[in-house]
């Protein structure tokens, strides 16, 4: 079946350039709303856990997921894995989860496009020439979402959000405040964390199960 979920101007606008992979994850994320019963998330109730890392392309999926979903980083509902995969878990502690990812044919399918091309060449989506791109985008549009996505029920995963607090205490060093579950001691007084010296990962791997 081809669904019509194609992303509004907005999102376009949101995203900053047209390219094939912020609707491919709009697309996514409408279908993974529909599989689960669901509406778009107004508030924090809902997450996705993307499976993208970074130093790849085709990440802009997570903009098309976050647009579809209302699933964003500023609500703290969405949170990559860094597998460096094409896919992404959706879950609701109601409806349990479903994990989409993209079919291998249709990966090497689209890589033969001529936008590929320009892209392997360091040429941004945005300097692309608007014909090429366009044609792309039609031509995902109009596959069927089988062509496109590989579809896995997840009923047994558990996610536990970090509980939100809204205390926070003032930095004795630099004196702004940070929220309480990131205040370190140093020296017996409170501190933020780049005024104790301490180095966090650079990249917090999220809890999947």
């Amino acid at each position: 079946m081809t669904t019509a979920h194609i992303p509004p101007d907005w999102a376009f606008e949101f995203h900053g350039h047209r390219c094939p992979f912020m609707p491919i994850g709009y697309r996514m994320g409408r279908l993974a709303l529909e599989r689960l019963g669901i509406d778009r998330e107004k508030d924090h109730g809902f997450y996705v856990f993307p499976e993208l890392g970074e130093g790849h392309p085709q990440t802009c999926m997570m903009d098309g997921i976050q647009a579809a979903t209302g699933a964003t980083y500023g609500k703290l509902l969405m949170a990559k894995t860094f597998y460096g995969k094409l896919a992404a878990v959706f879950y609701h502690p109601d409806r349990d989860a479903v994990r989409y990812s993209l079919q291998p044919d249709f990966i090497d399918e689209m890589g033969r496009h001529e936008f590929f091309a320009y892209r392997k060449r360091g040429v941004e989506p945005s300097q692309i020439p608007a014909d090429i791109t366009e044609d792309l985008i039609r031509w995902v549009a109009d596959l069927p979402d089988e062509t496109i996505y590989k579809v896995q029920d997840l009923p047994d995963f558990v996610y536990e959000p970090v509980k939100s607090s809204f205390n926070k205490i003032r930095c004795s060093t630099c004196g702004e405040y940070v929220f309480e579950r990131y205040v370190r001691t140093k020296d017996g007084a409170p501190v933020c964390i780049p005024c104790s010296g301490y180095e966090p990962p650079a990249h917090p791997r999220h809890p999947l199960p």
